[in-house]
Order: C-alpha cells, then sequence, then structure tokens
C-alpha cells in the first residue's frame, strides 16, 4: 500500500514542482482545486479544496490517487471518481500532518478503490 502515497513514473510529475492552484479532476467530473500539497518521499498527497462542490470541505487525496498531470491546463487528473472522493475518511487538517494512523486510514480507503 505504500505506492498510494507516491506519484507514479507515467504521471508527469515533476519533484519540486509547484501544483498549488491546479484544478484537479476525477474519472466523471470535476472535484475542486489544490491547495495544498507535499512530495516528501512515501508521504505525497494532495489537499483538495472542493469549493462548492462538498460546500466548501477539503479533501486529503494519497498522490498515488493521480493518473496525470497536465502542467500546460495546469490540471490534475485522479482515478477515483466524485462519489469515492466524497466518501472518503473526512480530512482532518490537525491529524493529517502528525498522525501515522489517520494517513493509513485514508491510504486504505483509497487503496481498495484502486483501478488496475
Amino acid at each position: 500500500m505504500s505506492d498510494i502515497w507516491g506519484y507514479g513514473p507515467a504521471t508527469g510529475y515533476t519533484v519540486g514542482a509547484t501544483l498549488i492552484g491546479y484544478k484537479v479532476e476525477a474519472i466523471d467530473g470535476s472535484v475542486g482545486k489544490v491547495d495544498k500539497h507535499s512530495d516528501e518521499m512515501g508521504a505525497s498527497y494532495l489537499v483538495v479544496d472542493t469549493g462548492v462542490w462538498i460546500f466548501g470541505k477539503h479533501v486529503l487525496l494519497p498522490a498515488g490517487t493521480v493518473s496525470r498531470i497536465d502542467d500546460e491546463g495546469k490540471t490534475i487528473y485522479v482515478e477515483r471518481t466524485k462519489a469515492e472522493i466524497k466518501d472518503a475518511p473526512e480530512f482532518d487538517k490537525d491529524k493529517h500532518l502528525g498522525d501515522a494512523g489517520y494517513h493509513e486510514q485514508v491510504g486504505i480507503y483509497y487503496a481498495r478503490q484502486h483501478r488496475a
């Protein structure tokens, strides 16, 4: 499951790139915009501001959910549906940085939604 927290080689991600402000697209439509991201080895993620879609909430997406990054269009494509993202464990800004159990819970959820 550790690969859920890393960008795949085919995504087009460049270490150190700034993704803040990029649009995030699920398989079936727009999810929101990147508010924060990390490319830390084994712990890479996106924090997405969902705007009005989920009433201004944020979601945590492990980097392993990213299928492709379009730098020119400033868009990140993820291999999950909007429903899968909406049903994910609620984003907790206090736990996501220091609680390994929280990351494990989120990682397990998204790994179960994996598409081949």
